[in-house]
């Protein structure tokens, strides 16, 4: 079905049909709130509050939008800004990743696109429960962690009305818990960069989260060289060298809101972060199909 802008699937394993449809309409509901709370398509939604006083005065937010944002600015922190909810400030008009864009911006246009962008000028007060953007302009958005909070709400939602194993899946960023009816671990794929549909790759999980971020269904080519639509926040400009980035963690959010910093950060400065995390590893495939993987992974083809 479509959420938020992506196609979830919910699996739960249960031996009563109607108990089990019944329970992911429960898990369909959660999903559709958390959209309507953090939605930027409805101008009453608390992201757009947020944005619209944006330098002005600020906003009053839910208890769980006000952890949601802490946690992400706690996360931009780890990753040194790689990662950053105010990417909604960038200037969109610099870029379109579609056949009509034939050269890369100059680096000043492109470093003057993302200026608003900084984590540290979102201000919190806990005690009165606001959101306060410093400058004019900026904007908020959850895109990059919005699924992955999502699905592991629904999870447990699941999980309390009874579910004893089932799987969340959004748009490849999933969740899962228990086991399969035959008792055997879920068996997640990894799909190949290189090849859509084809998958490179299989682990045996539960009670952990998948995500992948990639530029191979999205990008430009200029003068032979591929170009992700992951920007990097600091530059402005597209990320080079990395296809696709897979996290493995105990959590579906951090997973989620994990994967785009290690693309950005690169290869070894990004494996070298998620090392020193605990909970969390990756595999990344770099842009000539090397794998690299962080010091916990055994993958076997």
């Amino acid at each position: 079905m479509k959420l938020m802008g992506n196609h979830f699937e919910i699996t739960v394993v249960a031996t009563n049909e109607k108990w089990a449809f019944e329970k992911i309409d429960l898990g369909v509901l959660e999903i559709k709130r958390i959209e309507k709370l953090l939605t930027t398509y409805a101008e009453d939604s608390e992201t757009n509050l947020i944005n619209k006083f944006a330098g002005i005065r600020p906003v009053a937010v839910s208890e769980e939008t006000l952890a949601l944002i802490e946690r992400s600015l706690r996360i931009s922190s780890v990753t040194q800004g790689a990662f950053d909810i105010s990417y909604g400030s960038v200037d969109k008009t610099l870029w379109n990743f579609d056949t009509t864009m034939t050269a890369l911006p100059s680096k000043a246009a492109a470093k003057n696109s993302v200026r608003l962008i900084n984590y540290k000028n979102i201000i919190l007060d806990k005690e009165a429960s606001t959101v306060f953007l410093k400058e004019e302009g900026m904007r908020i958005g959850f895109g990059g962690i919005g699924k992955g909070y999502a699905a592991e709400r629904a999870k447990a939602i699941l999980q309390a009305a009874g579910v004893k194993s089932g799987v969340v899946n959004a748009s490849g960023d999933l969740t899962t818990w228990g086991t399969q009816p035959n008792g055997d671990k879920w068996t997640i794929g990894i799909v190949h960069p290189a090849f859509a549909n084809n998958i490179f790759s299989y682990m045996n999980i539960s009670g952990l989260s998948v995500a992948t971020s990639g530029n191979y269904e999205k990008f430009i080519l200029i003068d032979g060289q591929k170009y992700s639509h992951t920007i990097n926040p600091k530059t402005g400009l597209p990320v080079t060298g990395i296809k696709s980035v897979t996290i493995v963690s105990t959590n579906a959010e951090i997973a989620d809101a994990m994967a785009t910093p290690v693309m950005i950060m690169g290869i070894h400065a990004g494996i070298d972060m998620i090392n020193q995390i605990k909970d969390i590893e990756v595999i990344v495939i770099d842009d000539d199909n090397k794998l690299y993987a962080s010091k916990n992974i055994r993958l076997t083809k």
